[in-house]
């Protein structure tokens, strides 16, 4: 890591760079043979008591003494894209938000506080875009408050890893007791070549999410809310396969939510017995083809970091990470599905 003009290792940050996307060279303590230092790459969100904190892209946190830098360095604030359409954070983040909408909502400050009968973490959970208007606390103590007036659990919904997320809220909402309970990434990618992909016939569009439709969907019981958090959203399209034999639930189905340039898919599932068949990849297609008819060029979806057949499958298909998105519980808050 050469740090300076001259190539020579130096610390060239302090506690007042936090806030910034630094990268760092330590000192592993008690390292193995070869192995002597360790990078790092992340938001500086604190430095404290001789020790500094930096959240990496993912959201992960980690600790490095001070007495063990070798080498720091400001960087730019996000690393340049490759491929995808290009967006910023906030922008991306209202788009998610206009397709997965909560059934009721309050605004506290620049934060959004949503809730909608626990039906996922999305739709019952703060969206922090900004400034509450208040002290950290106490508008931490108002959500709780409001969450609690539902019966509800507490959830801020934060972001790390680009240009304008939240890695400070973050580090602040952890020091303060609250539980990282889901992480997840946000994708994105151009239209064009997922509507290019085979779409075989079959695959049916409906406006509602009917009962073959809800037959495949992986939450059972679905209540009145949730069928309108998933009937929510600018333009909404339902893509259903359905079943080999009449009465069978749907082989595939998917969600997509088109919005201005954006085509949002969810809920892209396939019968676990005809996976790897292309099913997937047809649903998305078709949705594909019809928000290309109403103007969309951009496409996102989230994806969780363990699911690697869904990970596989986006990135053949042209998706990129562009950050991470995590749900943090208040403390002694109990859980809701994501």
């Amino acid at each position: 890591m050469e740090i300076s003009a001259g190539g020579r290792l130096e610390v060239a940050i302090t506690a007042a760079d936090v806030g910034k996307r630094v990268s760092v060279r330590s000192l592993i303590e008690h390292a193995a043979p070869g192995e002597k230092f360790t990078d790092t790459v992340g938001v500086l969100t604190s430095w404290d008591s001789g020790v500094l904190l930096i959240t990496r892209r993912s959201g992960e946190s980690v600790r490095i003494a001070e007495s063990s830098l070798v080498a720091g360095k400001v960087v730019p604030a996000a690393p340049a894209r490759r491929r995808g359409p290009a967006a910023s954070y906030e922008e991306l983040a209202r788009v998610a938000a206009r397709a997965w909408r909560s059934v009721e909502s309050e605004r506290l400050g620049d934060w959004e506080l949503r809730a909608a009968s626990g039906f996922t973490r999305r739709a019952n959970s703060v969206l922090p875009l900004g400034e509450p208007g208040l002290p950290l606390d106490e508008a931490l103590g108002a959500v709780r408050r409001w969450y609690d007036e539902r019966g509800l659990p507490a959830y801020v919904q934060t972001a790390t890893g680009a240009e304008g997320t939240q890695e400070l809220l973050c580090a602040e909402l952890e020091a303060r007791g609250w539980v990282r309970e889901v992480t997840a990434e946000l994708w994105v990618g151009p239209l064009a070549p997922v509507a290019d992909r085979e779409e075989p016939s079959g695959v049916v569009l409906s406006r509602e999410a009917d009962e073959a439709w809800l037959a495949r969907y992986q939450r059972k019981g679905v209540s009145e809310v949730a069928l309108r958090v998933l009937g929510s959203g600018p333009s909404v399209w339902f893509a259903t396969v359905p079943g080999a034999t009449e009465g069978a639930a749907p082989a595939a189905i998917g969600r997509c939510v088109v919005d201005g340039r954006w085509a949002g898919f969810a809920a892209v599932e396939v019968d676990p017995a005809l996976r790897r068949q292309g099913l997937g990849t047809a649903v998305m297609a078709a949705l594909a083809r019809r928000a290309l008819d109403e103007g969309a060029s951009a496409a996102w979806l989230q994806v969780e970091a363990e699911n690697a057949g869904a990970r596989e499958l986006y990135a053949g298909m042209g998706f990129a990470a562009h950050h991470a998105y995590h749900h943090y519980r208040a403390p002694e808050s109990g859980g809701t599905g994501r």
